[in-house]
């Protein structure tokens, strides 16, 4: 019985079948053509549902920013609401048809919306960290609060140093056994409450002007 040998052709010592993926990528690049190939429509595919997945997690005001078509911010409520997995796997295929119809710019808005957003939570963090640093300076360093007042004026300075002194009278002692049990010690109401006023003034400095606050001012 004769062997049947496939059709195709060597390109630097590899055999390339015909019709095969890589036939019909070479003839592309003889063409000169810029016709996706099937590996860049599959990653193209695969981001656009990536892409898709996040809006679940975007904020509803940044959504309201893009101009998203109606079925698809349906399809992503829908999706919140399945708790079961088959039926979520495939409201997440369903949103990934969705994405691939967008033109660009809504593309790119969306991907605008998810970067403000990430960069929002970056820099609240950032904030909550300051915040904590400048309550622990105030509990514990007498000219904290100089500093802080120079930097925040309109903080009410009698109500802050009132706190201030409640939170060292009432600041919890560290027992051994504590420490051995790994629990830590109970805050009181003046320790939380001059974090709030920090955080509140913070914020509220923040608005005023765009310069923000670095570690440096702490």
């Amino acid at each position: 019985m004769s062997r049947k040998f496939k059709k195709g052709y060597f390109v630097q010592g590899q055999f390339v079948a015909e019709g095969s993926e890589l036939d019909l990528e070479l003839k592309r690049e003889l063409k000169g053509g810029d016709e996706p190939s099937r590996t860049d429509l599959k990653k193209e595919s695969d981001e656009l549902q990536k892409l898709g997945e996040s809006l679940l997690d975007l904020r509803t005001e940044l959504m309201a920013k893009v101009d998203l078509p109606e079925k698809l911010v349906d399809a992503v409520a829908d999706a919140k609401r399945i708790t079961n997995f088959e039926g979520k796997r495939r409201q997440m295929q369903f949103i990934g048809k969705l994405m691939r119809k967008l033109d660009d710019d809504v593309i790119d808005g969306i991907k605008a919306a998810l970067l403000e957003q990430s960069q929002g939570s970056a820099q609240e963090t950032l904030q909550l960290h300051l915040a904590e640093q400048w309550r622990d300076r105030l509990i514990s360093e007498d000219e904290a609060c100089g500093e802080w007042l120079q930097s925040f004026p309109s903080t009410d300075s009698q109500q802050l140093r009132a706190l201030i002194r409640q939170a060292r009278k009432d600041a919890p002692s560290i027992t051994a056994a504590n420490v051995s049990q790994g629990l830590a010690p109970r805050q009181s109401r003046a320790y939380r409450e001059i974090f709030q006023l920090v955080r509140s003034e913070m914020s509220l400095s923040s608005k005023v002007n765009d310069n923000g606050l670095h570690e440096e001012d702490v």
